[in-house]
């Protein structure tokens, strides 16, 4: 029986992470598709790290988006730019991912968050930011704003830990003890005192609505939570709720 604890701790970084890489013709001709847009390349300690930048309006909040863990984030650009005209975005490449080297991990997911946070304050001249996950990406939203001061969170499906998730989903196995990306937001969460927007999806199998609540319920500031009837984890930018609530969210971070 200890076989398959073992499977499972050497095959976790291939279930949870699913880097989507994308080559310097595919960036190029995104750039190229949105005027406007720049790629920023950044290095650490010799590994590249890449992501989009959204200019916003000169003293503008700007948000920094985390994205799922099969998504490559340049997607995003359509909506960062047209939702809340003003608002300036920096979406983030993990690494593994888009045009950033390495592997992903949640040391280094975290950290980097970090980095990007630094980053935009000093060269991009951001005074407030906005932190936006999704999925995988909340834990680094969540972690952000432990860590540094963001005006407002937005999570998109999120989780209260990675243990409990995969415990719900492995309950023959000792996740806890195997599990090394825990993400623990919930343990987080208390401290916070930023606006949170928490949206769930009603017919989550990936990351049932009730992981989403425990987190919710944690939360030590001003929350609002939204469960979309019907949605599941993979379509929730389609409900009609969905960017009616975002955008309204983001719209009074940004007065």
């Amino acid at each position: 029986m200890t076989g398959v604890p073992l499977l499972m701790y050497f095959v976790q970084d291939k279930l949870l992470f699913h880097p989507q890489p994308l080559t310097e013709k595919n960036r190029a001709e995104i750039s190229k598709r949105f005027s406007g847009v720049r790629e920023i390349l950044l290095q650490d300690e010799g590994v590249k790290l890449q992501a989009w930048h959204v200019p916003g309006a000169p003293g503008s909040p700007l948000v920094l988006y985390f994205g799922g863990n099969a998504e490559e984030v340049s997607w995003m650009i359509e909506d960062a730019r047209s939702r809340v005209p003003g608002l300036g975005w920096l979406l983030v490449s993990y690494r593994g991912y888009g045009g950033s080297d390495g592997a992903p991990s949640e040391a280094t997911i975290t950290a980097d968050a970090l980095r990007w946070y630094d980053y935009a304050a000093k060269a991009l001249g951001a005074r407030e930011m906005i932190a936006f996950g999704r999925s995988l990406g909340t834990g680094a939203a969540v972690y952000l704003a432990s860590q540094r001061p963001v005006r407002g969170v937005v999570l998109v499906t999120p989780y209260d830990s990675l243990v409990e998730v995969a415990k719900e989903h492995y309950p023959y196995l000792p996740v806890r003890l195997l599990l090394r990306h825990p993400f623990d937001s919930v343990e987080r969460a208390p401290a916070l005192r930023m606006p949170l927007l928490c949206i769930a999806a009603g017919r989550d199998q990936v990351i049932p609505p009730t992981h989403a609540r425990r987190l919710y319920d944690a939360w030590g500031g001003p929350k609002q939570w939204l469960e979309l009837e019907g949605a599941g984890h993979n379509s929730t930018d389609d409900h009609p709720l969905f960017w009616q609530n975002v955008t309204s969210f983001l719209v009074k971070m940004k007065s």
